[in-house]
């Protein structure tokens, strides 16, 4: 099974996954900075995966990645990424700046976007998880600033054997006058898919 075989049932209930997640976030990120983020989940697209550098801007378009390996019975791969604006305008929202104030990514930065990329996908898994009662474990976020093919060749390395397709949830935050949209992207390893439908139901 790949991601092209599910039927509109099976993709509704993995958006509605992404929503409670998006929820979820929304509130963690407020608290953590102390003021308030809302974040949807307006779209949710599947891609062969060849393609996800392309749905990126192309293979050497600069983008900003959070990486983390999610291991279990259902093996997957996170990886959340904006572009480099996106990334300036996130840190700017993150730290209460005024929009523009944020001129380069530097450890305090890096640390600030790796920690969104670390809650978007612990609320994500968490969610997955209370519909599915499959536990899941995530690594510490790696962050890196690259070519989306670099990107995309570094994840596949720790890749035992990839699916053939990925699933990616654009989501937009929005705090103040920042806006800020990035995506985040589904990477199942070979047989995750169908322990997941299965656990939800739908398989």
């Amino acid at each position: 099974m790949d991601f092209l075989t599910l039927n509109p049932m099976q993709i509704d209930a993995l958006k509605e996954v992404g929503n409670v997640g998006a929820g979820n976030a929304a509130t963690a990120l407020s608290q953590m900075v102390q003021r308030t983020i809302d974040m949807k989940v307006p779209a949710l697209k599947v891609v062969p995966f060849q393609q996800v550098a392309d749905h990126m801007g192309g293979d050497e378009t600069i983008v900003v990645g959070v990486y983390l390996r999610v291991d279990g019975v259902a093996p997957a791969n996170i990886l959340f990424a904006l572009t480099e604006d996106s990334a300036r305008r996130m840190v700017d929202l993150l730290l209460g700046l005024p929009p523009g104030t944020t001129a380069t990514l530097g450890e305090m930065e890096s640390s600030a976007l790796q920690e969104v990329g670390n809650i978007l996908a612990g609320t994500y898994l968490n969610a997955l998880s209370m519909f599915t009662n499959i536990t899941f474990e995530s690594s510490v976020p790696a962050l890196a600033v690259d070519m989306a093919a670099a990107i995309i060749s570094v994840v596949l390395t720790t890749i035992a054997e990839v699916g053939d397709h990925a699933m990616l949830l654009e989501t937009e935050f929005h705090g103040l006058d920042i806006e800020v949209r990035g995506t985040l992207y589904l990477i199942p390893e070979e047989g995750s898919l169908e322990r997941i439908l299965s656990s939800l139901g739908l398989a």
